[in-house]
């Protein structure tokens, strides 16, 4: 039975080879030369600095798909919004492991005070992950159509979005302006 954890530098190697895959062979992202291992390790590195989760689901020692959020943007004003990250192994695919991690990174992107979670989904035919997405309630916010070229075609980016606990009904807490 798959577990849901935190991510360890010890998962690096397995989730490079799970990007990598999709790099190579799918639309989802717009990537086109896989990312080294230091590649990955830093980006983790950069997620984990700004107190955002970022999650494995593994069964044993296996790493079966990976989890994450970063800021939307880098500007002040965008630091209750993330952009979420989801990629799974291809004999995982198809078992209900990209619900259960959207699942678990929505409640921990949450707690760590995101309020506003947004997909940026590649390719306008990835069915699977748009209807992860729909399965957990993010709505269909537009298509910006043909804004990528991979494998000798123009790709669409589906963007959709999800309001967490408050989202926009209060301000928040501390704002650091008015």
């Amino acid at each position: 039975m798959p577990v849901i954890r935190p991510s360890q530098s010890s998962d690096i190697a397995q989730i490079t080879a799970i990007y990598a895959h999709h790099v190579l062979h799918g639309t989802g992202t717009f990537e086109v030369d896989p990312p080294s291992e230091a590649d990955m390790a830093q980006r983790r590195a950069d997620v984990l600095s700004k107190n955002l989760p970022y999650l494995v689901a593994v069964d044993g020692a296996q790493v079966l798909g990976f989890a994450y959020c970063n800021w939307f943007k880098p500007r002040p004003a965008y630091r209750y919004s993330a952009e979420d990250s989801i990629y799974l192994a291809p004999m995982a695919i198809g078992q209900g492991l990209g619900r259960a991690l959207l699942a678990e990174l929505m409640a921990q992107a949450e707690r760590a005070g995101v309020r506003k979670l947004i997909a940026v989904i590649g390719d306008s035919n990835n069915l699977g992950s748009v209807g992860v997405h729909q399965s957990a309630g993010f709505g269909h916010v537009g298509t910006l159509k043909s804004c990528g070229w991979k494998f000798g075609r123009w790709l669409d980016v589906v963007m959709m979005d999800k309001a967490l606990g408050l989202g926009d009904s209060v301000a928040p807490l501390y704002s650091g302006q008015k």
